[in-house]
């Protein structure tokens, strides 16, 4: 017997010796990025758990064992190669897996939200198109001194839309849309906050075109120096994010920073200079008040016509989401009627011969505008004058 050790490992399901078996080299599938990945033999396991998707994708198209290499074309006859992998290549596995983490914000598909779906703020959709939707649309125009704002705020009273019109810019350029709030950015571990930005920010590139959504920017770059109790570490995570943000007006890559605020008064100086574009999100006009009563009331019974003319005056300084307030309370007020009627029964109706909910009346508006209060109507003059010293203004 040979002196040289054997290779086994032990079967803890039977306590005895098993001898290994030899590992067998996997063939390389090259991905067409720059990278790689191990497709095992005879099994559909990938070692690399990251790169599932992409060994998916490649395997759905009839693939698994063959390599892709100069254009030629696969065993199947396409021509086609996986598409880009998830997470970039890092220098250490910490990057990574912090990468892995933040990849969980990106919205997959469409949020599925159109300018049309938008009643209002005309101004703000004209100054979002310029300022993001063309520069994809039409790169050739937007070069040198015309090269797109990397940076777009929008501020205004809570509820008027700021979220709905990110996601809308979402949808119609068809970005890979990273949906960042203080909570995907912020760890409790030393050094880990400024490292996510970093991450956050490769990601970014890699997908690019993409759109970086900081939700409540105030909660993560308020002013800095006010207050002697400002930790640390929030000085690191701010600094970060303004040189990240700077290294994006030095690279032609289409990469966008969209971020939405209550408190625009709030954010650093540093922070606004680098947001260059700052469009003010305000109260609904009349007329977006109008359509938004059209659109989410029900008609009254026998033809009778909802009185616009009223809602419309009753609720100035109302927010959008004010208004839905509103025209839910008054859609309350004929299932509260049927619910007394319901609850004087003794015995329950089965779910089968519940009966219909019934008309909204104008009675049931009148109750829903006095039960109803605006509420961010205080604060409306000092956005208009923040807008007037630091917004953009489009030209008619």
């Amino acid at each position: 017997m040979s002196d040289e050790p054997s290779v086994a490992r032990w079967s803890f399901s039977f306590w005895r010796k098993a001898e290994a078996t030899p590992p067998q080299e996997s063939p390389i599938v090259e991905n067409g990025t720059g990278s790689s990945i191990a497709v095992p033999n005879g099994n559909a396991q990938v070692q690399n758990t990251s790169e599932l998707a992409i060994y998916e994708q490649y395997r759905s198209r009839g693939a698994v064992g063959a390599a892709h290499r100069n254009g030629a074309a696969l065993p199947n006859g396409t021509t086609e190669i996986p598409q880009r992998s998830l997470i970039p290549p890092f220098e250490s596995a910490e990057m990574r897996t912090l990468a892995e983490s933040l990849s969980r914000d990106i919205i997959r598909g469409s949020p599925d939200v159109t300018w049309e779906s938008i009643k209002g703020l005309e101004n703000a959709k004209r100054l979002l198109k310029e300022a993001v939707v063309m520069p994809i649309k039409y790169p050739k125009y937007f070069k040198g001194l015309l090269s797109p704002w990397k940076g777009i705020l929008l501020f205004g009273p809570p509820g008027t839309g700021k979220t709905m019109l990110a996601k809308a810019v979402a949808t119609e350029c068809k970005t890979t849309f990273f949906n960042i709030s203080a909570s995907s950015i912020v760890s409790k571990w030393r050094g880990d906050s400024e490292k996510l930005v970093k991450v956050l920010f490769e990601l970014a590139r890699h997908h690019a075109p993409s759109t970086i959504f900081l939700d409540e920017i105030d909660a993560i770059i308020s002013q800095r120096g006010e207050s002697r109790s400002e930790h640390e570490a929030s000085r690191r995570l701010k600094t970060e994010l303004l040189i990240q943000m700077d290294g994006l007006t030095k690279t032609d890559e289409l990469v966008f920073v969209l971020a939405a605020t209550n408190l625009p008064w709030e954010l650093d100086a540093a922070m606004l200079r680098r947001l260059e574009k700052r469009i003010l999100v305000p109260l609904p006009e009349p007329e977006a008040r109008r359509a938004m009563f059209e659109d989410l009331l029900p008609p009254l019974p026998d033809g009778a016509d909802l009185p616009h003319d009223l809602l419309v005056e009753r609720t100035e300084g109302y927010s959008g989401s004010d208004i839905r307030l509103v025209c839910k309370e008054a859609a309350m007020q004929p299932l509260r009627r049927l619910m007394v009627t319901l609850e004087a029964k003794q015995e329950l109706v089965p779910e089968d011969e519940l009966p219909k909910v019934g008309p909204i009346f104008p009675d049931d508006i009148e109750i829903a505008l006095r039960n109803t209060r605006p509420s961010a109507h205080l604060l409306a003059h000092r956005y208009e004058k923040f807008n007037m010293e630091y917004g953009s203004h489009s030209v008619n």
